[in-house]
């Protein structure tokens, strides 16, 4: 008997090893940089001992885990609540027919490409018009489609420069109420409608930041949020408010999260 003959491979099997390791690339991808990672974490090692246990026969140990593993799927669906509500929305609103889309979707099996979005350009008008305290809300596209919340909106196709994006917020702009949407340093939309958060904020956020943390939680969109009472510029991550310091932290943050 040859001692390789169990490492053989067919087509199954390495369509299968495929899929499971891409559905474990988003599943990361969506809780990575949240709590919930730990947990992720603590329940894949927890499916590595349940295996490796089966086949070494320990057949009562293997039981105990395999009935947590059963009985803690309703409790991983709570959880998971947020992060199982954006895979759907993910795989609901990403147009497949769409090959070039279909390829960003595989993104990580090419290398990282420079970031072409002009993060300090867009910064810098944030706290401009914090200084007059007009408010404004901009989104940055990532992975998952926004197709469903454009279409609320205005379609534009203009690439992002300061006088721009003041124009479209100043008060008295038919565009300035509602969303903008950036991908790749173009203005897609703009006057978008968003999805409002059904957490419960402290009573000084208004609608602008109820709406960010609203399309946060449903995506992995990033939010800058310019409040018109304040001028405060806050930065809205998985339903999250980001702590910055200072302008220059803010820049490396979405920098970061935009790579």
């Amino acid at each position: 008997m040859n001692p390789f003959d169990f490492i053989k491979l067919g087509i199954l099997d390495v369509i299968d090893i495929v899929l499971v390791a891409v559905l474990l690339y988003y599943v990361y991808k969506l809780v990575k940089g949240t709590v919930a990672i730990n947990i992720f974490l603590g329940i894949a090692l927890l499916f590595i001992i349940y295996k490796i246990t089966l086949a070494l026969g320990l057949k009562m140990f293997s039981g105990i885990l395999g009935a947590l593993l059963g009985v803690g799927a309703v409790g991983i669906m709570i959880v998971f609540q947020q992060e199982i509500r954006k895979f759907l929305l993910m795989l609901g609103s990403t147009n497949y027919a769409n090959k070039r889309s279909f390829i960003k979707q595989l993104r990580f099996l090419r290398s990282e490409v420079q970031i072409e979005t002009d993060v300090e350009g867009i910064i810098e008008s944030c706290f401009r018009m914090g200084e007059t305290k007009t408010g404004a809300l901009i989104v940055f596209e990532r992975t998952n489609n926004l197709d469903f919340v454009k279409n609320t909106g205005d379609s534009i196709n203009a690439q992002v420069s300061m006088p721009l994006l003041e124009s479209i917020f100043f008060k008295n702009s038919p565009l300035h109420d509602g969303a903008i949407i950036i991908k790749n340093n173009y203005i897609t939309a703009a006057r978008v409608v968003l999805p409002i958060t059904q957490t419960r904020l402290p009573k000084r956020f208004g609608l602008r930041h109820k709406a960010a943390v609203g399309i946060t939680e449903r995506t992995d969109a990033l939010c800058l949020v310019v409040s018109e009472e304040t001028g405060h510029v806050s930065y809205i991550k998985n339903g999250e408010f980001i702590l910055f310091k200072t302008s220059d932290d803010l820049i490396e943050k979405i920098r970061q999260d935009l790579s």
